[in-house]
């Protein structure tokens, strides 16, 4: 029937029946392949009954049966047409199936099928998928010999590869060549070789490309637009970011998804919320529904200016418009409440999360027990982190440092202890901040025998001291009455080039001053006049 049709040109019913073959379970691609070869001549078929297998198989995403069917095809002395294997090739480099890919174009280099423009710009694909750049010119070398010459798409697949690989150069030097082999860019050329430059914060060399663009004839579209926009937007430069967004305007274009997602999320950065839904309410007035990245920005902007009733109202807007939020939404707003203090109002989001099922995950526990460890309630930060395990979330060392710092708060050091050993239990290796919390622990306790022993532990193990450690010890000796042994941890740290702080001299300032060593004290005030950023509040 599949032949019949064929013949009759029916080539859309005959690609049905093949499809309902190939979907049938059980049928072999070398049955498939044998049933339509031992019936072609039977019903004075044509080639393309071939090519229609290997297409249909292309189409149903079934790459790897199509593969097998062209090998077998191949093995019985059936070729099919190039545009069929181009097809099949182009379907196996989409998915990056790259292997396969070369194991089809060898095949098809063997049997001598005639090639075209259209296999060479598959092939450069593919080699530039793999980052073979050095391979494509002689492919396309030995292309040329065979009359097959690149075209606008090869060189565009070359330029935006070279672009993405961060070779701006090579990718320049395509550009200029392009007029020489008498090809001219279009906006996809100058688009690829933007987004590089942009990329790379060459700014001022992308304004000048995209003068020499638009001298050149050709009009910039949204897509341009937004690249130069998302350039200036992760560098920081607002009045440039609001420039290209005006120019947007005033060419006539349409701003898209991706326009606004760059404006909102570079404003709520910024903290100017203000201007954020300013852009929000824009984007609404040209049609367009904020999706969950829209809404998740926003939410972070509430959140990280304070303002929590607007940050829930945001979600409510987000939940009525049947906008699901996922967990970097619920993750960043139970950062936004614990960092507030609204630790009832993050349980409940908590809570609200898991019967949502979003499972949470490692910042989700994190940004809890650190809430409530920093609310004062170690006791509830430390039952949420027992049920981690149970919910496949795995602890490291900046949750026991949390837990840790909350109970040396509380003054609570045989609970701190029994975390470190249990971390030390789950080869969790204890790190620079651990080791200063316990130590600055132990100082305000007035123990400085044992923070001094971790101390020496902690350098003994290779672990840098950084400035916390260095005043919690001079805090500790200072207040254990002994200032020289606080300087010579002073000395220690100006040696190890860590800049003392406000911190470090009014300990020692004090320390001296306990000790009736005003000399010393006003000697270390002199030292530091000439640098205001930590000049002392006091003596």
């Amino acid at each position: 029937m599949i032949h019949v049709l064929v013949q009759n040109r029916r080539h859309a019913d005959a690609q049905s029946l093949i499809l309902r073959m190939i979907r049938r379970r059980g049928s072999l691609r070398s049955e498939i392949v044998d049933a339509l070869i031992s019936t072609y001549h039977g019903c004075n078929s044509k080639p393309v009954v071939f090519d229609l297998l290997i297409r249909t198989y292309v189409q149903a995403r079934k790459l790897r049966e199509a593969t097998e069917a062209f090998l077998v095809l191949k093995e019985r002395g059936v070729f099919v047409s190039v545009n069929a294997c181009n097809s099949l090739l182009a379907g196996l480099v989409r998915v990056d199936w790259l292997d396969m890919a070369w194991e089809v174009y060898r095949a098809v280099a063997e049997i001598g099928t005639g090639l075209n423009v259209y296999t060479l710009n598959i092939i450069v694909n593919a080699l530039c998928k793999e980052g073979r750049f050095e391979e494509v010119d002689v492919f396309m070398d030995g292309m040329e010999k065979k009359g097959i010459f690149p075209d606008l798409v090869t060189y565009n697949t070359l330029i935006d590869a070279h672009c993405r690989s961060g070779q701006l150069e090579k990718a320049l030097i395509l550009l200029g060549s392009m007029e020489i082999k008498g090809l001219k860019p279009d906006v996809a050329t100058y688009n690829a070789v933007l987004n590089g430059l942009c990329s790379k914060g060459m700014h001022d060399k992308a304004k000048e490309l995209h003068l020499e663009m638009v001298r050149s004839g050709l009009t910039p579209n949204t897509s341009t637009f937004n690249i130069l926009l998302g350039g200036f937007c992760r560098d920081g430069k607002v009045q440039e970011s609001l420039r290209i967004y005006q120019e947007i305007l005033q060419q006539g274009l349409v701003p898209d998804m991706l326009t606004f997602s760059y404006l909102i999320g570079f404003f709520t950065r910024q903290g100017d919320i203000n201007q954020a839904l300013h852009h929000f309410r824009e984007m609404k007035a040209f049609d367009l529904v904020p999706d969950n990245v829209i809404y998740t920005m926003l939410i972070s902007g509430f959140c990280r200016v304070g303002l929590m009733p607007e940050a829930l109202r945001m979600l409510d807007e987000m939940l009525d418009h049947g906008c699901i939020p996922d967990l970097v939404t619920y993750n960043t707003m139970l950062n936004g409440l614990c960092k507030e203090g609204r630790l009832s109002d993050a349980d409940m989001l908590f809570r609200e999360m898991m019967e949502r099922r979003i499972s949470p995950d490692f910042f989700s526990f994190t940004t809890l027990i650190h809430g409530y460890c920093r609310g004062g309630h170690v006791k509830i930060a430390f039952d949420i982190f027992t049920t981690m395990p149970s919910k496949n979330v795995k602890p490291d060392i900046v949750t026991y440092n949390t837990l840790i710092g909350g109970f040396c708060k509380e003054g609570d050091l045989e609970k701190a202890n029994d975390l470190w050993d249990a971390m030390i239990n789950m080869e969790i290796l204890p790190n620079c901040i651990t080791y200063s919390i316990l130590i600055d622990s132990y100082c305000s306790r007035g123990d400085v025998v044992k923070a001094l022993k971790l101390w020496h532990e902690m350098v003994g193990k290779g672990i840098s001291p950084n400035i916390v450690t260095y005043n919690s010890l001079i805090k500790g000796y200072c207040r254990s009455g002994n200032v020289l042994k606080a300087k010579e941890f002073f000395l220690e740290m100006i040696s190890g080039n860590i800049i003392p702080d406000k911190i470090t001299y009014n300990t020692l300032v004090n320390g001296y001053a306990k000790e009736q060593k005003m000399q010393d004290a006003s000697s270390l005030v002199e030292k530091w006049k000439p640098k205001d950023q930590t000049r002392p509040y006091h003596v």
